[in-house]
């Protein structure tokens, strides 16, 4: 359904731009066009399998230190990747470029993951959600690359609403929480910083072919390097349900499904926009708090979560339209 309403809007914004034109697409671009559709839609779909996980994880950390948690996770993760990539694993070029996207990987969800010992989700989900801003910028710093203006307007009203929706200085009480930072709420803002990194690196490796192969070996280094931090840690196992849930559904959907979605979405579409559709996740992050009846949301967060909407759509109806002036603009006259 999120692919249909993507490939419609564009579809629609884009033949209204070009209707001066003798209403005439190129093909090519057309086709280009819809491929980058599907893959805004499919990292849509990817966020709420993130959004489930914000609350699945502080429950399963109750009963697991963070590097046992994060081991169990991508032990499965990694065996269900392994057992769809077969052979890919060692096609040429996908062992180093999965293995410098492991490590960043890993420090993403190491700083994720001790970070929410030690703040709430909603703060978590927030600071974490930060990586919408830090994209374009280190996308701007690093690769000298300019967003178009549909994207900026769309980031803008995600920070926005990505504020209102989360409420980091509000929500439960936390020991030592003063109004300002806690030690998890930095945490959290790393993970941000390293999880642009990742998006910005798997933009500049990810193929059309090379998605199952490359995200096996992600997800088996994170394993590896989880489990080198065990002896490090003090540690804690209780087996439960709600960890075993957490295991699973993490391993299965968060980590499998949903890195290998990102990295074929990725290959067809833009870094920026991607961060910005990942503003989504505290969205479904508080929806499925509200309906398991952890959260009640106010005003505020609604006004919160309609800002990260509009601002996806703005990006994406902004660059068809600006895309459909522009292809106008290069249509000769009749």
């Amino acid at each position: 359904m999120g692919v249909a309403l993507f490939r419609w809007l564009g579809q629609t914004a884009r033949r209204s731009a070009s209707c001066r034109g003798q209403g005439r697409v190129d093909p090519v671009s057309e086709g280009r066009e819809g491929a980058q559709w599907k893959a805004d839609g499919a990292l849509v779909l990817l966020t709420v399998f993130w959004g489930l996980t914000f609350v699945v994880v502080k429950d399963a950390l109750a009963f697991a230190d963070p590097f046992t948690f994060l081991t169990l996770r991508f032990v499965v993760g990694g065996a269900v990747m392994a057992l769809l990539a077969r052979g890919r694993m060692f096609a040429p070029g996908i062992v180093p470029k999965g293995l410098l996207l492991a490590v960043v990987l890993f420090v993403c969800f190491a700083l994720q993951t001790v970070g929410l010992t030690d703040t709430t989700p909603s703060r978590a989900a927030f600071l974490t959600g930060l990586n919408v801003l830090f994209v374009p910028l280190m996308s701007m710093v690093l690769l000298k690359r300019l967003p178009r203006w549909g994207t900026s307007v769309g980031v803008v009203l995600a920070a926005v609403g990505l504020y209102w929706l989360t409420r980091p200085t509000g929500g439960e009480a936390l020991p030592g929480d003063m109004g300002g930072l806690l030690l998890g709420d930095w945490l959290s803002i790393g993970c941000a910083v390293a999880y642009a990194g990742h998006i910005l690196l798997t933009e500049r490796f990810a193929t059309k072919d090379n998605a199952v192969g490359l995200v096996a070996v992600q997800l088996a280094g994170v394993a590896v390097m989880s489990a080198l931090c065990m002896p490090f840690v003090e540690r804690k196992l209780e087996w439960s349900q709600p960890l075993v849930v957490a295991v699973l559904t993490c391993g299965v959907l968060a980590s499998a499904v949903a890195i290998l979605v990102q990295t074929w979405g990725q290959a067809r579409t833009t870094a920026v926009r991607a961060a910005l559709i990942f503003a989504l996740e505290p969205v479904f992050a508080s929806a499925f708090s509200v309906a398991v009846g952890r959260e009640v949301l106010g005003p505020k967060e609604w006004l919160g979560g309609a800002l990260i909407v509009v601002g996806v759509f703005a990006s994406e109806l902004g660059t068809a339209v600006w895309d459909g002036w522009r292809a106008r603009g290069r249509t000769p006259a009749a």
